[in-house]
């Protein structure tokens, strides 16, 4: 194949936006590349057969397995809402079990994490995929470090997006390595995509992880720690808010939350702070002291370590316009 290879590896119930995505990126940055270095991508399935996605479209392979044997530019994983509960097809991994030798970037759209997990890829390396199925990556690949908060994350030549539409960054990101941020931009504006999200965005709210009781000593609490994001909390403090003894409080709030009081705590403060930090102009320091960080310099470190993003690049990236 002539200019950039990619494949998109395509099975039996996956989420067509998987695919439809990234491919609309890298025909649309075709317009802007010179004839030697346009993308040529092609739909990798176990057969010629046509495939049912999970919203009921078909689709074909261009290439099986068997014929995909050369080498790609990059190879994606398309996800599909049965991957996180079922085994894949064995044909399917053992073929991605090639992929670091096939392809210089090899990865996966959303819960296509857990073919590359099945194929013995996703050991002590960071990932990340659909935040409602992040916790169960984790505990069926425990050596992989998952990051359930990022739209994307790059590990060497690994990169893993979180769910669906997380896939067109995905792309763009690739594309903006490769040919620069101008080009990726022009792509994102012809997909009337609001804004190339980086990959320190969050994709989740704290909120997320809430109790399904919202009557429960645990709810009630995070809705203290969210009104009153500010103000210093301890465990003790917020124990005495659930009328607990410390120890059963932090058994409960893992139990019913999924994360330490600690975890919530700090993912609201980054929520808090990402609302501010995108719909208002006020210095950092003042965000971070709203925001119960203490300081601008605490703010940057928490960021820097959960966001791979410093406060200030993220409201460069996400500050929302004025309206016009």
């Amino acid at each position: 194949m002539s200019g950039q290879a990619v494949a998109i590896v395509v099975h039996e119930g996956v989420q067509a936006l998987d695919v439809a995505g990234p491919v609309d990126v890298f025909t649309e940055a075709n317009s802007y590349l010179d004839a030697s270095d346009k993308y040529e991508t092609v739909l990798v399935a176990a057969d010629r057969n046509p495939l049912r996605a999970s919203n009921g479209m078909r689709l074909l392979g261009d290439v099986t397995f068997e014929d995909a044997s050369g080498g790609f530019d990059v190879i994606l994983v398309a996800g599909g809402p049965a991957l996180p509960v079922a085994a894949p097809d064995p044909s399917l991994v053992e073929w991605v079990r090639g992929a670091p030798w096939r392809s210089s970037v090899y990865g996966s759209i959303c819960t296509g994490a857990f073919v590359l997990g099945h194929a013995g890829l996703l050991d002590e390396r960071r990932v990340t995929t659909h935040w409602q199925d992040a916790q169960a990556l984790a505990a069926k690949f425990p050596k992989a470090k998952v990051e359930p908060d990022l739209i994307y994350v790059r590990d060497g030549r690994l990169i893993t997006s979180a769910g669906v539409t997380a896939g067109i960054d995905l792309a763009l990101a690739l594309v903006g390595q490769r040919h620069g941020a101008e080009v990726a931009l022009k792509v994102a504006k012809r997909l009337v995509v609001v804004a190339q999200r980086q990959g320190g965005q969050s994709q989740f709210s704290p909120y997320l992880s809430a109790p399904a009781d919202p009557a429960s000593p645990i709810a009630r609490v995070q809705d203290h720690v969210m009104a009153n994001i500010g103000d210093r909390h301890t465990l003790q403090s917020l124990a005495e808010a659930a009328r607990m003894s410390t120890r059963n409080f932090a058994r409960h709030f893992v139990q019913e939350a999924g994360i330490t009081p600690h975890e919530f705590i700090e993912r609201a403060r980054i929520d808090a702070a990402r609302m501010k930090l995108e719909g208002s102009d006020l210095p950092l320091k003042a965000v971070a002291y709203d925001c119960g960080f203490g300081s601008a310099d605490r703010m940057r470190i928490v960021f820097t370590a959960r966001l791979a993003v410093t406060p200030a690049q993220y409201r460069a990236s996400f500050r929302k316009p004025e309206p016009v």
